[in-house]
């Protein structure tokens, strides 16, 4: 094995220790929370993996921040090793949500030109998002 001039093993031995450790601490910090159980859900035509606790931006919807909303179109529940798929929705399951805001993401720029041909065109557009805290999900 090649080793560099001035590699210290003395130092490397005690960090290589503490990784495995650092690794069950994040591990069983996330059973604790609850974040074992996820889901798929989709909404705003897209599909997002959550798990409760999770903050999301999601496509804007009409709901006023603090209200609690229910997204039935649940496509996948997974707990551990087991995973449950819907043909094409898990029947009566359900996400539980909170709206913590409604915003515009950052502005993008779209920049279209014709070489040699004097056309340019400049827009701009910014999306609008609804921020989202996963509460709960029904199984």
């Amino acid at each position: 094995m090649y080793i560099k001039q001035g590699f210290d093993s003395d130092k490397m031995a005690g960090y290589n220790l503490r990784l495995p450790n650092l690794f069950w601490d994040i591990w069983e910090l996330t059973l604790s929370r609850g974040f074992n159980m996820y889901a798929v859900i989709k909404t705003g035509g897209k599909q997002y993996k959550v798990a409760s606790g999770e903050k999301l931006k999601i496509e804007q919807i009409p709901a006023d921040i603090g209200s609690e909303i229910t997204i039935d179109q649940v496509l996948a529940i997974g707990a551990g090793d087991s995973l449950k798929f819907g043909e094409p929705l898990v029947v009566g399951a359900s996400v539980t949500a909170t709206v913590i805001a409604q915003g515009r993401h950052d502005k993008v720029k779209i920049f279209k030109m014709r070489r040699r041909k004097h056309y340019q065109k400049r827009q701009g557009h910014r999306q609008n998002f609804t921020e989202i805290l996963i509460n709960n999900i029904l199984a």
